[in-house]
């Protein structure tokens, strides 16, 4: 191989490394989101998880995250609005890459 071939491959790897973290920060923000509406539904213990889980597979229905806005939105209802959900998913995001770094 070229030394232009590993930088290549280097590149390559570095990208899907990144990729896949991102991917995993996202689902463990969703999951933590999933949490903290639970707690605000009052739902505790295994329902939490459940619902946590619900709001980690509701952002597979379309790219990007406003699939979670709405599901959580819709369930909160007064509780809370898409606004205040998206702020608490940037605080959130921030929290899953601290936690994903200090497990790596």
């Amino acid at each position: 191989m070229t030394t232009f071939d590993d930088r290549e491959n280097a590149f390559e790897n570095k990208f899907a490394h990144d990729e896949e973290m991102k991917f995993r920060a996202e689902a463990r923000r969703n999951k933590l989101l999933g949490l903290w509406a639970a707690e605000l539904l009052g739902k505790t213990g295994d329902d939490a998880d459940a619902y946590a889980k619900e709001v980690v597979k509701a952002d597979f229905e379309e790219a990007g995250h406003e699939d979670v806005v709405r599901k959580v939105a819709g369930d909160l209802g007064d509780i809370a609005d898409a606004d205040t959900i998206r702020g608490k998913m940037n605080e959130l995001l921030k929290i899953a890459k601290d936690q994903l770094m200090k497990e790596a």
